[in-house]
């Protein structure tokens, strides 16, 4: 809008000095019409001659002498002088605005050099107000083309300021509550992404700051549960060594005498390696890893669970796997594979605690947003303590000598995928657990 004026002010004031220049040429050629004839024009002609001209009177100075070339009866006295000769900027800047905003309309004199050496000066009388008029016209084109041109750039302006400021603060306030909501999930970390340097120097000391805290937190957490941890590798180390187990007792009752004495020594190492486990860990730390994402087929995952788990052979526990063969996942498959093991373990456990035959059936579907695998079993339920505490260690044990750790390590490995766990239902026809994990790998780039 400065510029603006400053363009406004110069440009009103060529303009009235332009108009009147208009007015002093077509004064000087009434005059020369008059001047070119031989005989006196007749009243009418020279009325017409300055209605055209829009003046009252022309005086033109030829050999130093002053004539009055055309006159007419000057309605009122003449208020001011104006001499273009030798008016400069500031005097038609000046002059322009006090005509501009003069609402009366005076009688003015103007004087000027003729053109084409036409004589040596040239003197008009005539009215400001068509003056003003024309001024004002001038002035309201300057004004709206004014007008356009700082909409034009407000709006270029607001374009600019919401691409290269608001949209990525935006964005970063966004990942800032998201990051909120699970600091422990570590895809809301937020990636540098914004073309503006500053802002790109403030998304990475973010995003630093995010992963320095999340692994704050982490250690914080690992440091006041120690214990919990270590109780966690144990538990998931007895599952293992449980399906070792259960192949060790099939390889005794081997007719193969070789094979029956090998069976102890197999059980032997496998109590010293817990030994050597559980010394370890007590001298050091233990952490879940992040997960390391991959895409691969559920269903094979799932039958080598289910396998784990001697669940494929005849008996009273049995396994229905209700997965497409072409459903494809991204997640971790060793930690999807803890997570499953203990859901089936606890099904599992659950219908043999009851002495009466049952079922386990898997199922999985997807949608744009998900995976969904479900884990349903026709057990007896959970109890409703069980069901109060369900992910909490140490507190959610359903069975007698559950220690309360295998849903909240299955927990805890599903959220560190950025999904949820979730008892869907718990009653007296059986329990049914579903694990949600989404499909958006990375929320970075959004």
């Amino acid at each position: 809008m400065l510029a603006e004026v400053l363009i406004f002010l110069p440009s009103i004031a060529r303009f009235r000095a332009d108009y009147l220049l208009e007015r002093l040429q077509q004064a000087q050629i009434a005059a020369l019409v008059q001047l070119a004839s031989d005989e006196m024009i007749s009243p009418e002609l020279e009325a017409e001659l300055l209605r055209n001209a829009e003046v009252y009177n022309v005086v033109l100075r030829r050999d130093d002498v002053r004539q009055l070339v055309l006159s007419s009866t000057v309605p009122q006295p003449i208020s001011a002088n104006y001499d273009l000769r030798v008016a400069g900027p500031w005097q038609l800047i000046r002059d322009a605005l006090g005509t501009l905003v003069d609402s009366r309309n005076r009688i003015v004199r103007v004087i000027g050099n003729p053109v084409q050496e036409g004589g040596q000066l040239i003197e008009i009388t005539m009215q400001t107000e068509p003056l003003r008029k024309a001024m004002a016209q001038y002035a309201g084109r300057i004004l709206y083309l004014s007008a356009l041109i700082s909409a034009v750039t407000a709006v270029l302006l607001f374009i600019a300021a919401q691409k290269l400021i608001v949209q990525p603060i935006r964005r970063v306030v966004r990942h800032m509550q998201l990051y909120a909501e699970a600091p422990e999930d570590a895809r809301r970390v937020i990636a540098p992404l914004s073309e503006v340097e500053e802002m790109r120097v403030a998304e990475e000391a973010l995003a630093s700051m995010q992963k320095q805290l999340t692994g704050a937190l982490r250690q914080k957490e690992r440091l006041a549960q120690l214990g919990g941890a270590v109780a966690k590798i144990s538990h998931d180390l007895r599952n293992i060594l449980t399906t070792a187990q259960l192949f060790a007792d099939r390889i005794e009752g081997s007719v193969d005498p070789v094979v029956a004495r090998s069976a102890p020594k197999l059980v032997s190492s496998i109590s010293r390696a817990v030994s050597l486990c559980e010394s370890t860990l007590a001298f050091g730390k233990a952490e879940e890893p992040p997960p390391q994402l991959s895409r691969f087929a559920l269903r094979p995952l799932v039958e080598e669970v289910v396998e784990g788990e001697a669940l494929v052979e005849a008996g009273p526990v049995t396994c229905v796997i209700d997965i497409p063969p072409n459903l494809a996942i991204r997640a971790d498959h060793e930690q999807l594979y803890r997570v499953l093991s203990n859901l089936i373990r606890n099904a599992r456990q659950a219908i043999e605690a009851t002495g009466a035959p049952g079922m386990i059936e898997l199922a999985a579907g997807e949608d744009e947003a998900e995976w969904v695998i479900r884990v349903g079993d026709t057990g007896p339920g959970l109890p409703q303590k069980a069901r109060e505490n369900l992910f909490a260690a140490f507190q959610g044990g359903a069975r007698k000598g559950g220690i309360g750790l295998g849903l909240a390590i299955s927990s805890e490995l599903v959220r560190g995928h950025g999904g949820r766990l979730d008892l869907v239902r718990s009653d007296k026809d059986g329990t049914e657990f579903a694990i949600h994990l989404p499909k958006l790998a990375d929320l970075a780039g959004d």
